[in-house]
């Protein structure tokens, strides 16, 4: 018998943005993720996400603010969903 996958692996991510660092949180389906802080790069979380989640399918979500859209642009031109969202509505 041969095993077929169904669903596509989803990874989740969490940035909370600023000018001079991201502080990254990431999820999966299965694990509640990993916390680390990074430069302020999109092309760098892009290749951390190809290394260790190359067959996930990508979600990333951060707070509106002073930063501007432009990860969310980077993010949604590599084909991941984005969401820029309201402070107010996010857990801590």
């Amino acid at each position: 018998m041969v095993t077929q996958i169904t669903a596509v692996p989803k990874l989740y991510i969490g940035i909370d943005i600023h000018k001079r660092s991201w502080k990254v949180h990431c999820a999966t389906d299965l694990f509640s993720g990993k916390s680390f802080s990074m430069d302020p790069n999109p092309e760098q979380l892009k290749d951390y996400v190809d290394r260790h989640f190359a067959d996930h399918e990508v979600v990333t979500a951060y707070e509106a603010g002073c930063c501007g859209y432009s990860a969310h642009r980077c993010f949604e031109s590599y084909g991941w969903s984005s969401l820029v969202v309201n402070p107010a509505d996010i857990h801590r």
